[in-house]
């Protein structure tokens, strides 16, 4: 696992998560309100993407999907070709933040990001009556990766 050099704007580096398994990690201090880096995969319908969720969600073992949505037509599959962000993990305080444009999903930092420092995105999934549980252990964590509301 390696993040493609023609997403990053910045070095980072993939490897094992205190939140969950892997994570991406800055290589240099990258300063605030900066592109960071280039969520990447196969460009496939919501169709499609729904599919592939409901095939994943029907096996027996760990269930991981690197899913974005790009708009209510479109996602990207970052298990497919993806850049290596698919690795970002959920933290209820992130220091990331996404912004969409022209097809592509792109990754911008919050505040400072220091070296060595993991990176993170609130993946703000929807209410559900099962929520996913989260482990970020920020002190503002509220217990799950779905939104409350």
């Amino acid at each position: 696992m390696k993040i493609a050099d023609q997403f990053a704007a910045f070095p980072l580096r993939v490897g094992p998560s205190r939140i969950d398994r892997r994570g991406v990690f800055a290589e240099k201090n990258i300063p605030p309100r900066r592109k960071v880096v280039e969520y990447a995969g196969e460009k496939i319908t919501m169709d499609q993407a729904l599919r592939r969720i409901e095939k994943v969600f029907k096996r027996r073992g760990p269930k991981r999907l690197y899913i974005a949505k790009l708009n209510r037509r479109w996602a990207l599959d970052g298990g497919v070709g993806g850049s290596g962000a698919e690795y970002i993990n959920h933290c209820c305080d992130p220091n990331l933040f996404v912004r969409k444009a022209d097809g592509r999903i792109h990754f911008y930092s919050r505040r400072r990001i220091r070296k060595g420092q993991e990176l993170t995105l609130d993946y703000s999934f929807g209410p559900a009556e099962n929520p996913l549980p989260c482990h970020c252990g920020s002190p503002k964590c509220r217990g799950t990766i779905n939104r409350l509301k």
